[in-house]
């Protein structure tokens, strides 16, 4: 058994067991080999900083909604611009308002840790909110917050060309999937988002996961489907 792969695992909270024989271990989860995420795979594609620059400073301005009156600064995003893997969160905390990074602290650690464990450090993968701003008290998106905020993310998916969207949440793959269908029916299978037909993977919150340690153990799979779609993109 890899013993980086124990490491992460044991990191997320999902246990390792081990035969007391000299038969190999148990494999905990299907062995699929991690993209590489080579220098360079993505000639052309990386947005100029130009467009970033101009995307990223229409957030900064942005007063669309009401949430600009109380946010101590906007959180745009974070991560590799021609990533394979486009993590998207529900919207900013205390942490992330403070900070102006999405997934700080410890639900930040927890998706480090859940992606590394699919071979993939924090600085491979970009990460970003549905929403821009904190809402009051860490309450749940409103309809026009989640739909001013949209254009800003759907450009920075354009710009990122991603193989594959992972929505962590309830909030989250319910506004990128337009349904009401509960994440226990939206999770464990492939569905798509956008013109592209990128491929999107839902799965719970690092949030949730530490509040229910018991649900690691799907999240692992969710983790597994991606790391999978990862291995035969182009």
């Amino acid at each position: 058994m890899n013993a980086v792969r124990d490491r992460y695992l044991a990191e997320i909270g999902i246990p390792v067991w081990r035969l007391r024989t000299a038969a190999p271990a148990a494999q905990p989860a299907p062995a699929i080999v991690a993209p590489a995420g080579e220098p360079g795979a993505l000639i052309g594609a990386t947005a100029s900083d130009g467009a970033w620059a101009e995307l990223a400073a229409k957030v900064r301005a942005c007063t669309l909604c009401g949430l600009h009156r109380s946010r101590t600064q906007t959180v745009f995003g974070v991560g590799k611009r021609d990533a394979r893997l486009f993590v998207i969160g529900e919207a900013p905390g205390a942490d992330e308002d403070r900070q102006g990074e999405p997934f700080v602290g410890r639900a930040g650690q927890l998706l480090n840790a859940m992606v590394r464990a699919i071979g993939l450090p924090r600085s491979e993968v970009y990460i970003a909110n549905i929403l821009k701003c904190r809402p009051p008290n860490n309450r749940d998106p409103e309809q026009i917050e989640s739909a001013s905020c949209t254009p800003y993310l759907s450009q920075q998916i354009e710009l990122v060309q991603p193989r594959v969207l992972l929505a962590v949440g309830r909030i989250s793959a319910q506004w990128l999937l337009q349904t009401d269908t509960p994440i226990g029916r939206l999770r464990g299978r492939v569905q798509s988002y956008g013109p592209r037909n990128t491929p999107l993977v839902v799965t719970y919150h690092p949030a949730y996961l530490l509040r229910s340690p018991l649900e690691k153990a799907k999240a692992w799979t969710d983790l597994c489907m991606v790391k999978e779609l990862l291995s035969q993109s182009p």
